[in-house]
């Protein structure tokens, strides 16, 4: 730990931004290099605290991120993806779109976290790299509702699925969906074929989440169900496609001028 300076920190993350990923650059994109530093920043303000010392990270500032820039599907383009999709994906999709659901939740989705009595999908666990393991974070842990479709789809799926493996989309050996799979041999030949715009399969929960903004549900329930811990990302991340619920349109102030100014008029004219 004493050999770590503060320079070849900077120099380690500098060679890290130069490495492949899934940045718009085709490099790792800034978020993933921050989460990766922000373990070696734990580990060296422990052994900082532990063994006395001054921690050689300190005035690191994280890489500046790129606002989110989201692409939603619209209503219309929805219907459209899951009536062409492939039959034995088309249920995958419709979860994907109308509980917006991370890829790692949904792959990771057991029978036992559906519960058909309460109508309600528990998320629990992720998979990641094949194997189940405890969410993203503690507010990741919640239960949605099963919207629209969904209650019928799922018991639909479960006459395919629930007694061939424990996991509710699975292959035919019963094992957990492989996403990089699924996404280059049945979502990117099926956008091209309906000719709308390539996106990442992770725009289905973006999409979810203006949908259900747009429909007029509360945001601080939408967040809930989206497994965020505030309201925050929905306002930053959302608003410009919910003006009318998130009230950035300026609408409400035109309307509080409007009344304003009626309301003078009648007055001078009962004045008159």
């Amino acid at each position: 730990m004493g050999e770590v300076t503060k320079a070849s920190i900077l120099a380690a993350r500098t060679k890290m931004a130069k490495r492949k990923g899934r940045g718009a650059s085709g490099l790792m994109a800034p978020k993933t290099i921050n989460s990766h530093m922000t373990i070696l920043r734990m580990v060296m303000t422990e052994a900082a605290e532990r063994f006395d010392f001054d921690s050689p990270y300190k005035n690191i500032k994280p890489l500046k991120q790129q606002k989110v820039h989201i692409e939603p599907f619209s209503l219309a383009e929805v219907d459209r993806i899951c009536k062409y999709v492939r039959e034995d994906y088309r249920i995958y999709y419709q979860l994907r779109f109308y509980t917006g659901m991370r890829t790692g939740e949904i792959d990771g989705l057991k029978w036992e976290h559906v519960d058909f009595e309460r109508q309600e999908i528990l998320v629990r666990e992720t998979l990641i790299n094949g194997e189940t393991e405890y969410t993203k974070t503690d507010g990741s842990q919640r239960e949605i509702p099963m919207f629209g479709p969904v209650y019928d789809a799922l018991k639909t799926q479960y006459e395919a699925t629930g007694k061939l493996s424990k996991f509710v989309f699975c292959n035919r050996e019963g094992k957990p969906l492989d996403h990089n799979n699924v996404t280059k041999r049945v979502w990117y030949p099926l956008l091209e074929l309906l000719k709308l715009q390539k996106r990442r399969p992770y725009q289905t929960r973006h999409t979810a989440a203006t949908l259900l903004l747009a429909s007029g549900e509360n945001p601080e329930w939408v967040a809930r169900v989206l497994g965020h811990s505030s309201t925050e990302m929905l306002f930053k991340v959302y608003s410009r496609y919910i003006p009318n619920v998130t009230r950035m349109d300026g609408s409400a102030f035109e309307r509080l001028i409007r009344n304003r100014v009626t309301t003078k008029e009648e007055v001078c004219h009962e004045v008159e």
